[in-house]
């Protein structure tokens, strides 16, 4: 079952105001940091470390916003978002590529493959926030991370 290699928050689930985030990244540390992150904005999410069942996942659970590295093991980002986009329950979920590949021509190259935003690692928490907050436009009131971070 694909679940073996994902975890779902578990606060608040039934908040409907809170966005659902997939996020996919086959490092810990990074995964660590981009569901620390989410949980900050008051996001829900769901965490994978394997992109073999991305699809599957996407389509079970419809979440608002994917957030998918590009170097991974078994698939890797760019032919994932190929398929999310032919996916007639997937192909409107905004997706941001989270990467170390940083030169301009992967940005293009990763942009034109379907991915709605990009980031390149190490990426500062404001700008995780600020492309979330461009790709939802609005459709829920997330809390700022800076902010917490001052309190």
């Amino acid at each position: 079952m694909y679940l073996t290699h994902s975890f779902i928050s578990d606060e608040k689930k039934c908040n409907s105001q809170q966005p659902l985030v997939l996020a996919v990244e086959d490092h810990d540390d990074s995964l660590l940091l981009i569901s620390y992150a989410l949980e900050s904005l008051g996001c829900r999410f769901i965490c994978q470390r394997d992109s073999s069942a991305t699809l599957l996942v996407a389509k079970e659970h419809q979440p608002d916003l994917i957030m998918l590295d590009i170097l991974l093991p078994s698939i890797n980002g760019i032919e994932v978002v190929r398929y999310l986009k032919q996916e007639p329950l997937t192909q409107n979920i905004p997706v941001v590529a989270v990467t170390a590949l940083a030169t301009k021509g992967d940005q293009e190259r990763i942009l034109k493959a379907g991915f709605d935003e990009y980031l390149s690692k190490p990426y500062m928490i404001e700008d995780l926030e600020a492309a979330i907050r461009r790709l939802l436009c609005g459709k829920f009131d997330l809390q700022p991370v800076y902010q917490l971070c001052q309190e």
